[in-house]
């Protein structure tokens, strides 16, 4: 997560903002070796997705399956910590459809950069103390593709078993230009708010990435809300100050709302109180997320 620039002091790597009213900070406890804190109040998992997911490819039953080398034990594992390298680009990055099926590892499993291809890394069930939700963005010959947790606009591709599928219903779209967020529920607009997004140079990162885990707000100028810590990190992390350069982006709220409809953060996206509690009660971990300079036609609300 980004954090402001402006700071009268640091928490082991946690910059809080000097002037409140004119900075934007982004942080996480697990900046602060917190652990993420499960969505006690996020959507009952049964519920059934009500359209397949959309990037989903017809398998033929008659091609074979590219069988999965085997995985040496000493692949990193992924973590809050930036994903190890090697893995695709996700070709769909700024596609607006919902993803409406995770994957959740139910022991250790292997990354693959490919179908049948070089093993990259490890995931565990959990991340940081909380479980691992990953959207399903594409599958392809019994394989299956998920959006990369720490990372920007990668997948990382999974043989058959060793995960459950979970079903989505929501998705957060987020416009730069207009700093608008929209959340989505079956594909229909449920509400929309103004938001403050990052300053030039630690613009928030376009494509698609996820809902990581929620976190308890580590400093009073989040207004005692909890924050969603994302997928994805800094395009830059040269960019931000050096103690944010290993966070992730977030959505959180602020002691005020003075700033909303500005570029003030390091990156995160900041919206009000009433709004952030309602993401927090309604949009479980592994929903997705999609940032994007504008869409063609402003969503309807409910």
């Amino acid at each position: 997560m980004s954090f402001d620039r402006k700071s009268p002091y640091r928490r082991r790597g946690i910059w809080v903002a000097a002037a409140l009213a004119v900075s934007a900070l982004l942080v996480t406890a697990l900046l602060v070796g917190q652990a993420l804190t499960p969505n006690s109040t996020a959507p009952d998992d049964r519920v059934v997705a009500t359209d397949p997911t959309p990037s989903s490819v017809e398998q033929n039953p008659e091609e074979p399956v590219p069988s999965a080398a085997p995985a040496p034990a000493g692949l990193p594992v992924v973590d809050y910590e930036p994903a190890p390298g090697g893995f695709p680009a996700d070709p769909a990055t700024m596609d607006t459809t919902a993803l409406t099926e995770g994957a959740h590892p139910t022991r250790r499993i292997a990354a693959y950069d490919a179908p049948g291809g070089r093993p990259r890394a490890f995931f565990e069930p959990t991340i940081r103390g909380v479980e691992l939700t990953m959207p399903i963005a594409d599958r392809r010959v019994g394989w299956t593709a998920v959006l990369l947790p720490s990372a920007n606009r990668r997948l990382a591709w999974l043989p058959p078993g060793g995960f459950d599928t979970v079903p989505l219903r929501d998705q957060i779209v987020v416009e730069r230009k207009v700093h608008r967020l929209t959340w989505y529920r079956a594909g229909k607009a449920v509400r929309s708010w103004e938001v403050s997004l990052g300053q030039s140079g630690q613009d928030t990162p376009l494509g698609r990435t996820f809902i990581l885990g929620r976190t308890p707000p580590p400093e009073t100028v989040y207004g005692g809300v909890d924050i969603y810590a994302l997928g994805s990190i800094p395009d830059d992390p040269e960019s931000v100050p050096a103690g944010l350069r290993d966070a992730h982006i977030g959505v959180h709220t602020w002691h005020n709302d003075d700033e909303l409809g500005e570029n003030t953060t390091n990156g995160c996206i900041r919206l009000t109180r009433t709004g952030q509690r309602e993401l927090l009660a309604e949009v479980r971990p592994g929903s997705s997320v999609l940032v994007v300079d504008q869409l063609p036609t402003p969503p309807p609300t409910a």
